[in-house]
Order: structure tokens, then C-alpha cells, then sequence
């Protein structure tokens, strides 16, 4: 019997990869809550998946015993609660990724996660999602590069700010630059470097050109350490508009024999399309088309959903307890005015 799922915070544009893939792997859709702070997002769904059932009230699809699986990308702040409340009816959960924005949210899902026993998972899309990440993962394991001893990972985006929601702009709503994107990166670095947790060396966050929303941070680093290795962290929202995709996201995985570049999104200047992987070891270089790399999250989780394999559970916590130690100790880059610069110049 296929696994039906609910969709419930429809308030950031990742809600399409989340239902789509889902869709995809072979779950069905019970419905979704049409409640959104951006009705830009809801009216893509619906364009994307004009077959869904929308349900004015969420209490009917959280009460309702035959939806096994709650989906949520719903504002930042909001969706540990969602979750919880979603797990103590008996659902498992995935949200888009941060799955919370504090420590106290963190500790309650860690707390309904052992009080109930389902699965509360968080979609980190720049691993799940990217073929090429699915690439590089089988050629470490493969020995291509020897260890894993470092990765440095970027993580550019494009503002948009016109497109942008008030909850975007505010840090108490989207946690800070730290929790919100490089999330991601962290994950990347346990994940690549076989890394059960770690420590943050340093962070920095700042606001070097929004001085018009001056809680907002613009910039964003971190540096970690594990017992196997050492991660570097750049995360941004300064995308140029003449790139021709959001963000030129980059990986780079350094082995004790060699090395792996990611572009995930964009070749500048170079080969079309995604996905590029690049390796370098005492062979040579090679460049390695990715981009029809078959993803797997999405069945492996529906499948996790049906066995109870215990997937682990102690990585999605590790990941954001150390985004939120990057976000709470960052030192603060002052704010860059970029007219008192141009005037002294």
C-alpha cells in the first residue's frame, strides 16, 4: 500500500522539491493546508500539482489516521512545532531544511522523536537533492581520493528581495544566515568526512549592503573541526544577476590522494547544464557529467517509512545543534556604508 502524505507550511519554494520528489518515489498525496505567508508560493504549487486536494483545516489532516507522513516547508520558526505536533499523531515528518531556529525547538523534537519513535527528518536539498553529490559520495567510497582530511564549501545565493516575505528579513524567523543556509554545508562536511560531530572554531556573520534591513545578515562563515577533519564555510546572498542560476554553489572534498570539486549548479564560462564533478588524482583529471545521476532520498526514506530501519536520527540533530552554535557565538562583521566609503575615497 502506498504511503500517504499531507502538506502542511506552505511558505518557501522548496515545498515543490519536497512534494514533487515524494510524488515521484510513489507516495500519494492525502491533501495540503493552503495557509501560506506567501501567496507566490502557494500559487506555484498549485500550478505544479494542479491534482492536489487542498484542506482548509490542517487539524483535519493531522487527525486524520490514514496520512502516514507530514511534509512541511513552512516558515523557518514554525516548523518544529508543526513537526511535533505532527509526530504526536502518529505521523513521521520531513521539513525543509533549518527543522528549527532555537535551541529549545531542537531539544523538543529530539524529545517527541524518542517519546513517540517516528522519523523526523530534515531534506538538506544541496546533498539530497544535486546528483552530483550522489556522484562524489560513490567515488569516495570507492577510494578515488584516499580520506577525506577537508571540505570547503560554498554557498552564494541570489537575493530576489523584492519576491522576498517580511519573515525573510528577520532573524528570529528564519534563524540567522548560520542555521537557515549553511545547514547545508555542515551537513555536507560530517557527511563527506565520515564525522559523527564536531566543533565550531570560529563563525562571523554580517550585513555589508542591507543597511535598509539592519537585523538582516547578508554574509555569513564558519569554521569546524571534527576528529577526522577540518571544514571551511562561506554562505552569502551577493549572487550576481548575470549569473544565469541562483547561486554558484561549489563543494570541494580534499582526500589524501586527491580531490573532488562539485559545481553543482553552473560551470561558469564553461561546459552547459549541472552537476559538474571534477577529479583530480595521481591519474590525472577528469571531468564527470553528473546531472543524470539518479537521486535517492526520497524512495530511500519512504522505504526507511516502511521498515523502520532506524535511520539515524543523531546526524539531522548534530547538523543544527552546530548551525546554532555557529549562529550564537558568530562575531559580527560591522556593517560596510558604502556611502561614508565611496565619500572618504
Amino acid at each position: 500500500m502506498a504511503i500517504r502524505f499531507a502538506v502542511i507550511g506552505i511558505d518557501h519554494r522548496h515545498i515543490y522539491d519536497l512534494v514533487g520528489g515524494l510524488l515521484e518515489a510513489g507516495a500519494q498525496c492525502a491533501g495540503y493546508c493552503p495557509s501560506t505567508s506567501d501567496p507566490g508560493v502557494l500559487a506555484g504549487l498549485r500550478e505544479r500539482f494542479p491534482r492536489l486536494k487542498p484542506v482548509d483545516d490542517a487539524r483535519r489532516l493531522l487527525d486524520d489516521p490514514e496520512i502516514d507522513l507530514v511534509c512541511c516547508a513552512a516558515v523557518p520558526d514554525e516548523r518544529a512545532a508543526i513537526a511535533i505536533t505532527a509526530m504526536r499523531n502518529g505521523k513521521d515528518v520531513m521539513v525543509d531544511k533549518p527543522g528549527m531556529t532555537s535551541f529549545d525547538q531542537l531539544a523538543a523534537v529530539e524529545r517527541a522523536v524518542h517519546e513517540t519513535g517516528r522519523i523526523f527528518s530534515i531534506c538538506f536539498s544541496e546533498r539530497f537533492l544535486v546528483p552530483a553529490t550522489q556522484v562524489a559520495a560513490r567515488l569516495i567510497d570507492e577510494g578515488a581520493i584516499g580520506r577525506v582530511i577537508q571540505t570547503v564549501g560554498l554557498g552564494p545565493h541570489r537575493l530576489n528581495a523584492a519576491i522576498r516575505p517580511a519573515w525573510f528579513f528577520e532573524p528570529s524567523r528564519f534563524g540567522g544566515i548560520l542555521v537557515d543556509i549553511a545547514s547545508h554545508q555542515i551537513d555536507q562536511f560530517l557527511f563527506f568526512t565520515g564525522s559523527e560531530d564536531a566543533t565550531i572554531v570560529a563563525s562571523t556573520i554580517g550585513n555589508f549592503a542591507h543597511p535598509q534591513v539592519p537585523g538582516f545578515q547578508d554574509f555569513g562563515e564558519v569554521l569546524l573541526r571534527s576528529d577526522k577533519a577540518a571544514g571551511y564555510v562561506r554562505v552569502d546572498w551577493f549572487t550576481p544577476d548575470g549569473l544565469s542560476t541562483w547561486g554558484d554553489g561549489r563543494l570541494t572534498l580534499l582526500g589524501t590522494e586527491g580531490t573532488i570539486e562539485l559545481r553543482k549548479y553552473v560551470d561558469i564560462a564553461g561546459r552547459p547544464g549541472t552537476d559538474h564533478v571534477f577529479l583530480v588524482d595521481r591519474k590525472g583529471t577528469r571531468h564527470i557529467d553528473a546531472s543524470g545521476e539518479p537521486l535517492q532520498y526520497f524512495r530511500r526514506f519512504l522505504a526507511d517509512m516502511r521498515d523502520r530501519t532506524a535511520m539515524a536520527q543523531a546526524h539531522v540533530f548534530t547538523v543544527m545543534r552546530l548551525a546554532l552554535e555557529a549562529q550564537e557565538h558568530a562575531g559580527r562583521v560591522p556593517p560596510y556604508n558604502v556611502r561614508a566609503s565611496a565619500s572618504a575615497a
